[in-house]
């Protein structure tokens, strides 16, 4: 959905295809794609056709933009996706390394999942992350999230299997 949310020190905002360079510096960063999904972006064009892919109409799915309000730059990305089967909204989120360990993926995340609370019924959030991502579960749980069960994802690319943790939280 479009939306345009603000945090103590963030902008929250729908990606457009010119934020393409700014996200290339997470999605081509390495150490960023460790546990992402996605195989590493090799050239910022390729992210330009990832964002311009986006469904900001999309009622079922908040894809957005981390921007640190005082500077106005992009930082990284994130969003919550609901899945009718399960009943369940599932989060996901990146940003750049160098804004690792500052608090803005826990401080988004709660502005999002607070923005989509107050539209629609969320019964239930769920996170999956790699179980050495010990930075993705501390977000989890600083969101409120416990340990559910275990699983295991892929890339996209089928280029490596990763056994996963999964938390949730109840509403």
């Amino acid at each position: 959905m479009r939306v345009n949310i603000e945090t103590e020190r963030l902008i929250l905002r729908n990606l457009e295809p010119n934020d393409y360079e700014a996200a290339f510096k997470w999605c081509g960063d390495p150490k960023v794609n460790t546990y992402m999904i996605y195989p590493l972006y090799k050239c910022a064009e390729d992210v330009k056709i990832w964002i311009e892919s986006l469904n900001p109409d999309d009622p079922n799915s908040y894809d957005v933009g981390f921007v640190i309000k005082e500077t106005g730059e992009l930082i990284g990305s994130g969003g919550i996706i609901y899945n009718p089967e399960c009943d369940v909204w599932v989060v996901g989120y990146n940003i750049r390394a160098d804004k690792w360990g500052n608090g803005y993926v826990p401080e988004a995340m709660q502005g999002l999942i607070n923005h989509v609370r107050k539209t629609r019924k969320i019964n239930a959030i769920e996170g999956k992350f790699a179980e050495e991502n010990h930075k993705s579960k501390r977000v989890m749980e600083k969101l409120g999230m416990h340990y559910d069960r275990d699983g295991e994802y892929e890339k996209l690319d089928g280029s490596k299997r990763f056994k996963a943790k999964i938390y949730r939280r109840e509403f």
